[in-house]
């Protein structure tokens, strides 16, 4: 590794570098900005839904973009035996004990090394299993579960079939309230339209309207600058003297 001595042309071309950096970060940024723009004109214009009339109304009339407000219920819930409650979707993930090993190497005062086999227990995934309502209703109409991005999972409970075998589960309730963004075409929904659990409609434009993309791009840019920069001061650069 070279000693950390900058040089006057190392400073002036690193500064080369960060303004080439920057000049492209704009031009991308103006480009994420761009999109974010057209997709809050899309949801500007959509339609906002919150009661069961007008969500019935713009399925048969084909209103388009729509945020709809409303319950989202399983219709036939489903779960396992060993478990309590029913679900809209419920996972069983097989964990097993396992022994792993990994070489410590151990260093003494005169500069010798040594290396010894250390062994440690972990609980290692084992494979899956998942069952799900096939029906869902929302603001009282019934749906393909796959209509819909669903809620994330909790936990619900860890069963030890022995003390090298466990399973956990995760489940998503029966009854959630919220908003939708879709497309109300063909008296139905489009497929995938995510669900945003415990939000209004307001809320929920929001969330979608907030642009948060631009912010971290310019985080992980500059980090990545500091980076580059960092580099190339690091390199024996003969080149420039």
């Amino acid at each position: 590794m070279r000693n950390f001595e900058i040089t006057k042309r190392e400073v002036l071309a690193s500064i080369s570098i960060i303004a080439v950096m920057i000049l492209v970060g704009i031009l991308i940024s103006a480009k994420i900005t761009e999109r974010q723009m057209d997709r809050n004109e899309v949801y500007n214009k959509a339609v906002k839904i919150d009661n069961q009339e007008m969500f019935s109304y713009g399925m048969r009339t084909n209103v388009g973009n729509a945020f709809v407000y409303g319950t989202l219920q399983a219709v036939d819930p489903v779960s396992y035996p060993e478990i309590d409650g029913s679900y809209m979707y419920v996972e069983k993930i097989k964990k097993r004990y396992t022994m792993h090993t990994r070489t410590v190497a151990h260093t003494d005062a005169n500069g010798n090394t040594k290396y010894t086999i250390v062994t440690y227990w972990s609980w290692d995934y084992a494979g899956e299993e998942s069952k799900a309502a096939s029906t869902v209703s929302f603001c009282e109409a019934t749906f393909p579960i796959s209509k819909f991005e669903l809620p994330g999972t909790r936990y619900i409970d860890t069963i030890y079939e022995s003390g090298h075998v466990r399973y956990e589960y995760y489940g998503i309730g029966i009854t959630h309230t919220g908003t939708i963004f879709t497309t109300l075409s063909d008296n139905t929904i489009s497929d995938n339209s995510p669900f945003y659990e415990g939000l209004t409609i307001d809320e929920t434009v929001e969330r979608l309207e907030k642009g948060v993309s631009t912010v971290v791009f310019w985080i992980f840019w500059i980090i990545g600058t500091g980076v580059i920069v960092f580099k190339f001061y690091e390199r024996e650069n003969e080149w420039l003297e």
